[in-house]
Parts: C-alpha cells; sequence; structure tokens
C-alpha cells in the first residue's frame, strides 16, 4: 500500500538559523505568520523561494526552510524577475523594506511591479533605516528627527501604496504586523492573485521608531484610526456608538457623521469596490491619512491582467512554432561575420 502524502506543517518551513533581530521587532510576527500560511498554500517548500536585498527585512531567506536568495541592497525584484521569468512553475515571494525596496530600489520594484509577475512583494514599511542605525528613509514623516534628519526630515515621504498603483500594480493591500488573522488573510490573497500582489506591511521597530503605528497596532484604538477595507461594503470606521464614513466625491474623500441607525449608503458613504478597473478609486483612498482620516488596511485593488512570464512563453511558443527548435552554432555563424588573421 502506498503511503499517505505527507502534510506540510509551519515547523517544516522554519530554517535552523537563529533568528536575530532586535526584541520586540516586528519582523518576528511577520515570520511566524508567513512560516503559518506556507503550508496552507499547498505549494511543495522545494518549489518556493524568497529573494531579499538588504536591510533587517532581508533576513528573512535565512529564517525559511525553502529555497531563498540573499542579494544585493535594492535589487532583489530584479533577482525575482529572472527566476520567475526561466521558472514560472515556482512560487516566489520578494522581501524587502521602506529603504532597501523604494529608496535605491524603487527602480527595479517598479519595473518589477508593472511587467506583472505572477509574484508576492512584502514591502515592511517601518519609516525608519534599522539595520544603519536609525537614518530616516523614503517614508520618514516629515519632521521626524533622526540620526541623519537631526533638524527634522523636509523631504517628501513615499507613499508605498500609492507608488505600486503608479506603477501599475494589479493587486496592492496593506496589513500590520501584529495583527496575525489579518496578515495571514492578506497573505493568502497575494499568493491567489495572478499577477504581482504587492503588499505593504506596518511594521515597528522598537529601537529607532518606536510606537509609529501604534494607533493601528493597539486593538483600543485600531477600531477608529483604522479603515478595514471590504470589498462591497460601506467604508465605514469607528465605535458603534460613534460610527463615521468616508464619502468620495470627484475623487476627493471627505469624512461623513453617522448617526447611530443611519444607513451608511444613503447618507453617502462609498462602497468598497477592490475591482475598479481605473486605479484613481484606489487612489483616493490611498490618499487617507492620519490624523484627519482612518488609515485603510486590506485590499485596495485586485484586477487581472495578462502575466509578463505567460506573455513570454507565448512568444517562446511561436517562436518555436514558426522557426523550429534553432541551431545555435548557426546563429552564430549568420548575419555579418568575418575572419580575423594574424
Amino acid at each position: 500500500m502506498a503511503a499517505a502524502p505527507t502534510i506540510a506543517k509551519a515547523k517544516d518551513f522554519v530554517s535552523d538559523q537563529d533568528v536575530r533581530w532586535c526584541p520586540g521587532c516586528g519582523d518576528y510576527s511577520i515570520l511566524k505568520n508567513v512560516q503559518k500560511v506556507m503550508p496552507e498554500l499547498g505549494v511543495p517548500k522545494q518549489n518556493v523561494v524568497f529573494v531579499s536585498g538588504i536591510g533587517c527585512s532581508s533576513r528573512f531567506p535565512y529564517y525559511m526552510n525553502t529555497y531563498g536568495f540573499h542579494t544585493i541592497h535594492g535589487r532583489a525584484p530584479a533577482f525575482a524577475t529572472g527566476i520567475k521569468a526561466s521558472r514560472p512553475d515556482l512560487s516566489v515571494w520578494v522581501v524587502t523594506g521602506d529603504g532597501d525596496g523604494l529608496s535605491i530600489g524603487g527602480n527595479h520594484l517598479l519595473h518589477t511591479i508593472r511587467r506583472n509577475l505572477d509574484l508576492q512583494i512584502l514591502l515592511f514599511n517601518n519609516r525608519v533605516y534599522g539595520l544603519t542605525k536609525g537614518q530616516y528613509s523614503p517614508t520618514s514623516r516629515e519632521g521626524m528627527r533622526t540620526k541623519s534628519t537631526p533638524q527634522g526630515s523636509i523631504d517628501h515621504p513615499i507613499d508605498p501604496i500609492a507608488f505600486a498603483l503608479g506603477a501599475g500594480a494589479t493587486f496592492v493591500a496593506r496589513t500590520v504586523d501584529v495583527d496575525a488573522p489579518h496578515l495571514q488573510e492578506i497573505l493568502h490573497r497575494a499568493h491567489a492573485h495572478k499577477g504581482t500582489a504587492f503588499v505593504e506591511i506596518l511594521q515597528n521597530c522598537p529601537v529607532y521608531n518606536d510606537n509609529e503605528w501604534l494607533e493601528v497596532e493597539d486593538r483600543k484604538t485600531r477600531v477608529g484610526a483604522a479603515l478595514m477595507l471590504h470589498n462591497g461594503e460601506p467604508l465605514v470606521f469607528g465605535p458603534k456608538d460613534a460610527r463615521r464614513g468616508i464619502s468620495i466625491q470627484d475623487g476627493v474623500p471627505s469624512v461623513v457623521d453617522l448617526a447611530a441607525d443611519e444607513d451608511p449608503i444613503a447618507a453617502g458613504v462609498a462602497v468598497h469596490d477592490e475591482t475598479h478597473r481605473s486605479p484613481s478609486y484606489a487612489f483616493a483612498l490611498a490618499s487617507l491619512a492620519r490624523p484627519e482620516f482612518p488609515l485603510p488596511t486590506g485590499v485596495f485593488r485586485a484586477v487581472a491582467k495578462s502575466t509578463y512570464e505567460s506573455m513570454l512563453q507565448a512568444q517562446v511558443d511561436d517562436a518555436f512554432e514558426q522557426r523550429g527548435p534553432g541551431d545555435l552554432r548557426a546563429l552564430l555563424h549568420s548575419g555579418d561575420t568575418w575572419t580575423v588573421e594574424a
């Protein structure tokens, strides 16, 4: 009798490496949740690849018992592109940070997203450079005092969600490091999406930027500080006795106060639709920021579009059909060639 197939567990995706992040770092929670979700995806670990660049988050491949690449600063998306294009059967995950992905790696991240390869990009956003000891990052708030901005940052920060939407991302989501159920749900959604799935994970750095996301991490304040996005449901937030909603008129969001039993839709509250063909609606959501608005978490956009590797394979198949398998020697000696003699 054939042996029953072995069902993978979370521990099967845990490597033998000692995890070395600062005590209290949000990366620990993200790692545990990813390890828990991986066996639920039904992909054998030998078909999973984690790719990272440089930064605290980029130690991730060491801690996953899968294939992995710890690459160079900002270039993880480029490596992942090559892996997925040559081996479309693999499940490819990019792990990056707000510095690695949006500073030196911004150009590579942009082109990976616009090509719409079928892979997942997890961007950990703690709004600071942690590995190099506390300099400001592309997402740091204006006025933030760090070792590299002692008088306060004068840079206008990048919004990762708006960046991904601007690059044409077909799946864009935001979640929080310590909200395990939500984080796991988003990881499942990202993996199920056919195309580039961009996920911003709000992550705490207890050493250099502690409590940056406290309002949306703390369960007591999250209900009023965060806007949970649920497809087909009105954009409502706040406690039951003080509900509020988001109205969007001409692309401009505003807050609507709701009476106890008032119908949100009748009051002009927008209904969330993650499938909008135009990214303009998702851009309006991306503009919501504290303290004037709640911070949206969940899926901003999820639309279908041909993937890069599927179109690439179609071109290869077409070339084989029209020209045959080819002859490398004949190719090298075709066209303008010449012989160099002594």
